[in-house]
């Protein structure tokens, strides 16, 4: 076989793999096209958080405690529904697990309900009896599009999630949703939580909770 010939397969095959990969390219973007226009993801507009956060009410609660933390966490747990999506920010230590921790043991109606974290499964699901509720940890991710096997879909649609770590989704963030900002307090045991509704009637639910429940 002539040189020739053998660099023509070659340009060939490349040829036959960059159309192969775009091929797989454009198949990805339609589905998950497909998916957003089901309404069962639905991303943010570019800019849409900064234009949120001065459309939107922030409501600031302070407490004193771990006490403080698991009141203002049943509280939040007794106006919770399927389709509601809470995302929990904060620093390592914060205490964004021993919210939601508290969240769903509140849901649940059981004080030794075993909520394990979900940092290495990346997912724990809680098929309670006043709605499901899955608890998710997605510091792990390294591409948002990965949180599509975990299933999230079907959380966002039936489940309440409670998602720590959600700047991984990053453009799969859902437009509905209640951001919780955790900051330090005024002692060790101390937070400050900010509670930001984008959406639906979020605005209205987070206005009934007491101001400090500590």
């Amino acid at each position: 076989m002539q040189p020739d010939s053998i660099w023509g397969m070659i340009s060939q095959c490349k040829l036959a793999i960059i159309r192969r990969c775009a091929v797989i390219s454009a198949t990805s973007k339609n589905w998950l096209r497909k998916i957003i226009a089901k309404g069962r993801i639905k991303p943010l507009k570019q800019n849409a958080r900064a234009t949120q956060k001065t459309d939107t009410m922030t409501r600031t609660v302070t407490v004193s405690d771990q006490n403080g933390t698991e009141a203002l966490a049943a509280k939040l747990a007794s106006v919770a529904r399927a389709g509601d999506v809470i995302l929990m920010h904060g620093t390592l230590g914060m205490g964004k697990s021993a919210f939601c921790r508290a969240f769903i043991r509140a849901v649940a109606d059981n004080p030794h309900e075993e909520v394990p974290s979900p940092t290495f499964t990346l997912v724990q699901i809680y098929e309670l009896d006043r709605v499901p509720v899955w608890h998710f940890d997605l510091y792990r991710l390294s591409d948002p599009e990965e949180v599509h096997e975990l299933d999230i879909e079907d959380a966002f649609s039936d489940a309440v999630s409670l998602i720590e770590w959600p700047d991984r989704l990053e453009y799969l963030t859902p437009e509905n949703r209640l951001d919780i900002h955790i900051d330090p307090g005024s002692n060790p045991d101390g937070r400050v939580f900010k509670l930001e509704p984008h959406g639906d009637d979020w605005d209205a639910r987070i206005n009934d909770l007491v101001v400090d429940p500590s």
